[in-house]
């Protein structure tokens, strides 16, 4: 279950900016791979990065992709389809120089054209010629000595149609695997967020994961998986913009239990498109490594019940009830509900102690208090006697 991790682009806490700093950083998080962006162009003063990136990579065995522009028009009319295919030959060309194993395109808005059968065909032509292109870029028969190695020994990159997260934008699940089954060299760039976004929040659970999955595998035969994950806001079955994972309401907790349980078949890359990227990479990296621990405790308390039903003769099952049971008597196990009757008894009893019935009169003691006052009122009391018989004294006191 090879499973690998990085950000989309040079990571936020890299001092410097170049993407060899970049690299560098990934990989002492403890991360394995990581998508070069060139979003909107290529520049060619970013090339001397490119190489050297290439060559660390060549040596590291690190994996690197690359993603093409975001707003190309390959729907458009015959202008609109050439400046998009001149962005992509700039990616195409930087892809070779780093060595990269995905080149992740988008085809754009529909157009002139509706959803259905011909738009998927033209699609379908335009990167059957983009794949052509990734060939002859890679064995140029003119290159006799080629610089980077891997250009002599490696194979070309795959092309990677990214599903797409807005209506209006060609790239629904079922478009992009229809094309992708009809064009050998390119492959689904599966961007969760999109998928989430344009089935109005869909993917929830870890049954929501394995059946994304099985589609893919049933529709076009692979076991390697290309995915962008990202929390995202979305409205109306559309992507408004990527959010940070724990912001959003797609959790990557049930995508991690699925690639723990059940995708052990699984080889997938995993980019993380959050606005936090090496963050929310480690985050992903983290839950896998909860869900392998959970499900690691789980085998070993099975394990153990076997051990026991075969020495005590009984059955796992029947030992699995006995431990909820134990649970369920343990002080900081939760309350279970208690018969009607018994709640009434126990409401009633803070009454029957507040006024009991009966209860035998106790002699309180006076307090102390109460006793110094008595005793002020009897000495009081015996001045007064004091004053009734001694005369004299009384009219001295007075005169």
């Amino acid at each position: 279950m090879p499973v690998k991790l990085g950000p989309a682009g040079v990571p936020l806490s890299c001092k410097g900016r170049t993407i060899v700093e970049g690299m560098d950083d990934i990989i002492s998080l403890g991360l394995e791979t990581m998508e070069v962006q060139t979003v909107r162009m290529v520049a060619p003063n970013h090339f001397e990065q490119y190489w050297q990136a290439g060559v660390l990579a060549n040596k590291t065995e690190f994996e690197m992709n690359i993603h093409g522009p975001y707003y190309s028009e390959l729907l458009g009319n015959r202008v609109e389809r050439g400046r998009s295919l001149a962005k992509i030959e700039s990616t195409l060309q930087a892809a070779r120089t780093i060595n990269a194993r995905h080149i992740t395109l988008h085809a754009g808005h529909y157009g002139g054209m509706s959803p259905g059968s011909a738009a998927n065909e033209q699609v379908a032509n335009v990167f059957a010629g983009v794949v052509d292109r990734v060939a002859e870029i890679w064995h140029d028969d003119e290159d006799e000595f080629p610089v980077f190695p891997w250009i002599k020994d490696g194979t070309p990159s795959k092309i990677g149609i990214e599903t797409s997260g807005r209506q209006e934008l060609w790239g629904s699940l079922e478009e992009v695997l229809e094309v992708v089954n009809h064009v050998e060299g390119t492959i689904p760039v599966l961007n969760i967020a999109h998928i989430h976004a344009r089935g109005h929040g869909k993917m929830r659970t870890s049954e929501d994961y394995g059946e994304l999955f099985d589609q893919v595998r049933e529709t076009i035969g692979t076991k390697e998986f290309y995915c962008h994950f990202s929390g995202v806001e979305h409205r109306t079955g559309n992507a408004m913009h990527y959010t940070q994972i724990k912001k959003s309401d797609l959790n990557f907790e049930p995508l991690a239990e699925f690639i723990v349980e059940d995708g052990g078949w699984l080889d997938i890359t995993l980019i993380s498109d959050s606005p936090l990227l090496e963050h929310d990479a480690m985050y992903m990296l983290q839950s896998i490594e909860k869900s392998r621990h959970r499900q690691l405790e789980r085998k070993a308390r099975e394990n153990r019940r076997r051990a026991l039903a075969a020495q005590t003769g009984t059955t796992p099952a029947a030992l699995a009830a006995k431990e909820a049971q134990q649970a369920a008597l343990r002080p900081d196990a939760q309350p279970t509900a208690k018969p009607a009757d018994t709640a009434t008894e126990e409401k009633a009893a803070p009454e029957q102690e507040a006024a009991p019935e009966e209860a035998p009169a106790k002699e309180e003691k006076p307090t102390k208090k109460e006793t110094k006052k008595a005793s002020k009122a009897k000495a009081k009391a015996e001045e007064k006697n004091d004053d009734v018989f001694d005369f004299e004294e009384e009219d001295d006191d007075l005169f």
